[in-house]
């Protein structure tokens, strides 16, 4: 069932929310200092092409609230506005509205990555 769930989330919207995290962290890791922000990135990513039987918890500290406030002005917006637009629109039909959810909890992870981590279920 997971394949099957992945499949579909890949074409309909985990293959354009991949690759927007991929760019994301392509363009972070072009400056030594944002390394750690393109590695956050391309964790997401590959959560994004393939999330079901993975959930993601958030937690962190003083280190994550600065870090989450740097990404929030520079990608954490665009990609978040990304999610929210694909989840709408799969949420027209009503059997696009569990993809659209997942959307909408992953504009979440766009706003705060930093101290959120992937765990299987």
């Amino acid at each position: 069932m997971r394949f099957v769930g992945n499949a579909l989330w890949f074409i309909f919207a985990g293959l354009w929310l991949g690759l927007g995290w991929a760019l994301a962290g392509l363009l972070w890791c072009i400056t030594i200092i944002g390394i750690p922000w393109g590695v956050q990135c391309f964790k997401f990513a590959k959560l994004l092409f393939r999330p079901f039987g993975k959930d993601v918890r958030f937690g962190g500290g003083l280190g994550s609230l600065i870090l989450n406030i740097i990404w929030l002005c520079v990608s954490g917006l665009p990609l978040c506005v990304e999610a929210v637009l694909i989840g709408c629109i799969l949420c027209i039909t009503i059997v696009g509205i569990p993809f659209g959810k997942q959307c909408f909890k992953y504009a979440k992870l766009a706003l705060m990555p930093f101290g959120a981590d992937i765990v299987k279920t």
